[in-house]
């Protein structure tokens, strides 16, 4: 088992990436904080890990929500004794031109994604300090390389933890901790699928055609990323071995981006 005996945290876990995450962790022998909004939707990943014979355990957090967040990492470390890896994955979505685009939209999409990161991450290394190193993994995406239309504030936020990730890669070094982001192009997620309406309405398109004219047509095999593409690597990531590895964006997307 590649994460034997390390304690994790998931923000966003209660479905899609981060579920596909956190299930994964388990069966890599992590001892699991599942984190989502909702306590019901935490719990059930947690019953889904302990179902596979894993350990886990719930929480409800808002990760913009300071003390929310800070007393979970508490939570965390008073039942297991530590945190060694903590992925910022909670994330949200809006579609709107620019010029259409609501202060108040922008402001929550940033908040959740890059706000919501900091304060996670804020917390994660007080306690990977303390204790001699750790991993902080980052959910980005491609729109953290590059840009599509309609998806301002989401971009700006996932090009910001790209930067919020290098930061600490540079500032973590020197006491243990590596940082890297996963950048996955489309994976079939609640997110996604909500899009592809909004999309098609903004856009003037059928759904079928934003699926293989907008979100596939830069793969090179016209696939969706899946969700064990994406926790295989966050696998992956938080099991490497050494510092050869950090401040590094990580792209999943059958081709999408190559950089």
């Amino acid at each position: 088992m590649r994460l034997e005996d390390r304690v994790a945290l998931i923000t966003g876990a209660g479905r899609g990436i981060g579920r596909a995450i956190a299930e994964h962790y388990g069966r890599e022998g992590a001892r699991v904080a599942v984190a989502d909004l909702t306590l019901e939707s935490a719990q059930e990943t947690v019953s889904a890990i302990e179902k596979a014979g894993g350990t886990a355990m719930a929480l409800a957090m808002d990760v913009t929500d300071e003390t929310a967040v800070d007393e979970g990492v508490a939570a965390i470390v008073s039942a297991w004794g530590g945190l060694h890896i903590a992925v910022a994955n909670a994330g949200i979505q809006h579609i709107d031109p620019v010029h259409k685009l609501a202060y108040a939209d922008w402001r929550r999409v940033m908040n959740v994604h890059l706000d919501g990161a900091f304060l996670v991450t804020r917390a994660a290394l007080k306690q990977m300090y303390a204790s001699g190193g750790g991993t902080m993994l980052y959910m980005g995406s491609v729109h953290s390389l590059e840009a599509s239309p309609l998806k301002s504030p989401y971009v700006a936020a996932k090009h910001g933890m790209l930067g919020l990730c290098r930061a600490v890669a540079k500032e973590g070094a020197e006491q243990g901790v590596r940082s890297n982001i996963i950048c996955p192009g489309f994976v079939r997620t609640p997110l996604v699928d909500k899009q592809i309406p909004e999309q098609a309405k903004e856009l003037g398109l059928s759904e079928e055609e934003v699926i293989s004219k907008v979100m596939l047509k830069n793969t090179v095999d016209g696939k969706f990323t899946t969700l064990e593409d994406v926790s295989e690597m966050a696998v992956h990531l938080a099991a490497f071995p050494s510092a050869a590895l950090t401040g590094q964006s990580i792209v999943v997307s059958h081709g999408w981006h190559m950089q």
